[in-house]
């Protein structure tokens, strides 16, 4: 998959500390509360990487959690220092999702939000997809292989306040995040599925068919032989 011209689109990353006993607790057990934040450093450097690769007209990172705690803080600083870094604002997730997507609206650019969940995504599928949203007026959906979604596409920030509404991390969260789109009027197209990094099952299977960071450490931590 290629697509040759740059959008002007926003690429948006929601993305939290990797520290351990926060991060990716669902792989805990058979992981370390360690373990486990060193795959989520790796999926956060991986996809970060995705994004500036990417051919997008910005770049913007939410970002929440203490990064000096963090696993490969030097190494996730250095990369965010190549973003411009936001902090996430509100008392649940989905209301920070919804208020990322205004902050980052600021650029006057439809907008792209991914999180830190799918370390398999290259620049092309992000390209792609940035260069869709831009050149439509349609809401952008990907849906994830567990109901919920991967990326989501706004053309305009009003209808993200939705998402305060949307019940986050369930299996209807797709369903749901898509019925919320069309109820104001938007037209809904769907980007390519893909599995997102939320169990230990998740983790091998992204892993096995992936590389960079993530695969590496997965590797690393005897889950998937080489």
């Amino acid at each position: 998959m290629t697509c040759l011209t740059s959008p002007g689109a926003t690429l948006l990353v929601l993305a939290k500390a990797p520290i351990a006993g926060f991060a990716k607790t669902r792989l805990t057990p058979p992981l370390t509360p360690r373990d486990a934040a060193l795959v989520a450093a790796a999926s956060l450097l991986d996809t970060l990487e995705s994004v500036l690769r990417s051919q997008v007209a910005h770049r913007v990172v939410a970002f929440t959690g203490n990064l000096a705690a963090a696993e490969r803080a030097p190494e996730i600083a250095r990369m965010l220092d190549r973003f411009r870094v936001i902090p996430q604002r509100g008392a649940d997730f989905g209301t920070r999702l919804a208020n990322a997507h205004a902050d980052a609206a600021r650029f006057g650019a439809p907008v792209l939000q991914i999180g830190m969940d799918t370390p398999q995504l290259g620049p092309d599928v992000l390209t792609c997809a940035a260069a869709e949203l831009a050149a439509g007026t349609a809401a952008l959906l990907g849906p994830a292989t567990d109901g919920g979604w991967w990326a989501l596409g706004l053309p305009t920030p009003q209808p993200a306040r939705l998402l305060a509404e949307v019940p986050m991390s369930t299996n209807r969260t797709g369903e749901l995040t898509r019925a919320a789109l069309l109820s104001c009027g938007l037209h809904v197209d769907n980007l390519p599925l893909f599995s997102d990094v939320d169990s230990f099952d998740d983790a091998v299977r992204v892993a096995a068919e992936s590389g960079g960071r993530f695969a590496d450490t997965v590797h690393r931590l005897g889950l998937v032989p080489r």
